[in-house]
């Protein structure tokens, strides 16, 4: 955006007549399910090692714990969002969050590793619709002046389950098994269906979409696409190299108590890095993505240079949790900057992209891991990461797209 240009505030079709109390007790009901969910698709991250040997796979067999949800989430996000159109938005959320509370929980008690793989396709199906729909209703369950900040509570839910659920649930499983870990992901999506059942109103559907709008967008919107190719970059660089963190960490002789500590830390990392850019972001958007490129790419190239100790990877996992904290805030901004008035179509891309490059990352880092080692992914992450540095920083390409901010 030039300086000449003035920031546009999104026109949000908020809740009418609703109290603000009501309306927030809602919203937070869906931000517990998306961080239930979110944490369920991410919770394979820190149990690799444990859930191959119980189930006897390899560590790049077992990588597809994540690459199963994030293939399934991609195809689902516009696939649910457009096939329950007119059905209550409230009916849709509680139905996706109770089959992936069921999913877990058939986790917790499977025997082999077909049927983990058969509960994490169900749980991919639950976290690309829930999320695509989940971003557009907390417009419609608060006053307006909220509607905007009730949107970034909703998708902090993905941002706390991102860089805290997942090595929450290590150490859960580190202190009492795998199947614990997954029992308690289940039960915890069980209790945000019964929050939302109680605490959400009746959501009508509203415009409907179609999926001819996705491909319109897409390409008439540069922001848009360039949004695409920058998560896809940043997104499968970073699961590419973490998918398989325990492993790197244990083959420099770290001992698995200390990991699971050292993930709780990436995690607190990745909250002060999610505050940080969402001071930032609103206007530096395009120093917050280059930070975010240079910081991971740093990260990982670290963790390959340096023969680490407990301190030292400690070190370097808050440098990489800063940074990819601060990765769904930024990207997200980025995407409802750009098409301000196709927000849910724009969304519902966003959110194919964010999970097929968690997917891609995954199978791609396991093929590497099983054919190359450890070491190859932290390397091939931050190529992809520094890669997203360029297409960010294009000025032909920034002049061409004024940006628009969005502001709480």
């Amino acid at each position: 955006m030039t300086t000449s240009q003035a920031p546009r505030r999104m026109n949000f079709p908020a809740a009418q007549g609703r109290s603000a109390v009501k309306g927030w007790l809602a919203v937070l009901a869906v931000t517990l399910g998306i961080f239930s969910l979110m944490t369920s698709e991410l919770l394979p991250v820190g149990l690799l090692t444990p859930i191959g040997t119980a189930l006897d796979v390899s560590g790049g067999t077992a990588g597809l714990m994540v690459t199963v949800p994030g293939l399934v989430a991609a195809v689902s996000a516009p696939l649910v969002t457009v096939a329950t159109g007119r059905i209550d938005r409230r009916i849709v959320l509680v139905v996706l969050i109770g089959l992936m509370g069921a999913a877990n929980l058939a986790s917790a008690f499977a025997t082999s590793f077909t049927v983990v793989l058969v509960a994490r396709f169900l749980i991919g199906v639950s976290v690309g619709g829930f999320w695509s729909v989940a971003g557009g209703i907390a417009l419609r369950l608060v006053p307006a002046r909220h509607a905007a900040r009730a949107t970034a509570v909703i998708f902090g839910g993905v941002e706390t389950a991102s860089v805290l659920g997942v090595p929450t649930g290590t150490f859960i499983g580190d202190l009492s098994g795998w199947r614990t870990a997954f029992a308690a992901v289940g039960v915890l999506g069980l209790v945000s269906l019964v929050c939302m059942f109680f605490l959400m109103p009746k959501v009508p559907a509203g415009r409907t979409l179609t999926f001819s709008a996705l491909p319109e967008v897409f390409r008439s919107n540069s922001g848009v696409r360039i949004g695409i190719a920058l998560t896809f970059l940043v997104i499968t660089g970073h699961f590419l190299a973490y998918t398989f963190v325990r492993p790197i960490l244990q083959g420099d002789g770290v001992g698995d108590s200390s990991i699971s500590v050292l993930l709780l830390t990436f995690g607190a990392a990745g909250i002060c890095g999610n505050f940080i850019a969402g001071a930032l972001v609103a206007r530096r958007l395009r120093r917050c993505v280059g930070g975010i490129a240079v910081v991971l790419a740093t990260a990982m190239a670290l963790l390959a240079l340096v023969d680490t100790d407990a301190l030292s990877a400690g070190a370097i996992l808050v440098l990489w949790g800063l940074g990819y904290g601060a990765v769904p805030v930024t990207f997200q901004t980025w995407i409802l900057d750009a098409a301000p008035d196709a927000t849910e179509a724009a969304t519902s891309l966003y959110v194919s992209a964010f999970n097929l490059s968690i997917a891609l990352g995954a199978l791609f880092g396991g093929f590497a891991v099983n054919g190359a080692g450890t070491t190859s992914v932290l390397w091939t992450g931050a190529a992809l990461a520094l890669l997203a540095l360029f297409v960010a920083g294009g000025p032909g390409r920034w002049r061409r797209w004024p940006r628009q901010t969005v502001r709480p």
